[in-house]
């Protein structure tokens, strides 16, 4: 018997996509998660970065390149912008690198001394381990803003006083009353334990050092400090998990 072949039906096959295709696709795939997932890696303290209108800027400078960007960012903004422009620099720049947060404050206060204390105070927030080393920069930038600094900080972490007061007074040795009437203002419980050391002193003021080991620690410190009503008005003046940055009396924006 002879079979025609014409008897026998070729099916056709589906042919699967190319596997170069398939791992195109598979990458695309893969970016598009990238991107989506993006913001939510960038949090700090659980706040998006990526809501700080500078986050995107500043995280295209380098390392060595951050202090100075971000205090160019603040010495052009607009001088009715300033104190909130220094406050989102900062918390954009500090969670890039919290090991530069010193570098950070130390340039915008060289470049914007008026912002010295409310960079130095934000910075703090984001990076208390810091507050010494935030505080030394910053004095060093503008020591004739001891005493605003020293105030700011104490604020955000009172526990720090002691630490922040003597980093400062280090750098600028003849703000010593300045330094101490700063520390009252900020803990108004450790008042009268400054006020009763000074008394024993006539003319020139002792060492803030000498003057701090012999007041009594109040065990209120660490809840004392309060900042004024009108800081809480601005919702991005409260940092994440902190206290918000301290704006000093008489140390408003132009």
């Amino acid at each position: 018997m002879k079979i025609s072949h014409s008897y026998f039906k070729v099916q056709k096959v589906p042919v699967p996509l190319p596997l170069k295709i398939m791992r195109n696709l598979k990458y695309t795939v893969f970016i598009a998660t990238a991107v989506v997932l993006a913001p939510a890696m960038n949090m700090n303290a659980g706040e998006s970065t990526v809501a700080n209108p500078y986050f995107v800027v500043l995280s295209i400078a380098t390392a060595a390149e951050l202090p100075a960007k971000a205090a160019e960012l603040v010495s052009k903004a607009d001088s009715k912008q300033r104190q909130q422009v220094t406050i989102d620099v900062v918390k954009a720049a500090v969670p890039l690198n919290p090991a530069a947060a010193p570098a950070i404050v130390g340039s915008i206060a060289q470049s914007t001394p008026e912002m010295v204390a409310i960079a130095a105070a934000t910075a703090v927030s984001l990076v208390p381990e810091q507050a010494a080393a935030i505080a030394r920069a910053a004095a060093v930038a503008v020591p004739t803003k001891a005493g605003q600094i020293v105030e700011a900080i104490c604020r955000v972490i009172p526990v720090a006083y002691k630490k922040v007061a003597i980093a400062v007074a280090e750098v600028v040795p003849g703000a010593g009353r300045e330094i101490l009437t700063a520390i009252s203002a900020a803990i108004p419980t450790l008042k009268g334990s400054i006020n009763k050391v000074l008394a024993n002193y006539t003319g020139t003021v002792p060492l803030v050092s000498s003057v701090l080991d012999q007041v009594k620690p109040s065990v209120e410190v660490a809840t004392s400090a309060q900042l004024p009503q009108s800081t809480f008005d601005s919702p991005s003046l409260a940092p994440p998990t902190v206290d918000p940055p301290f704006v000093p009396h008489g140390y408003a924006s132009p």
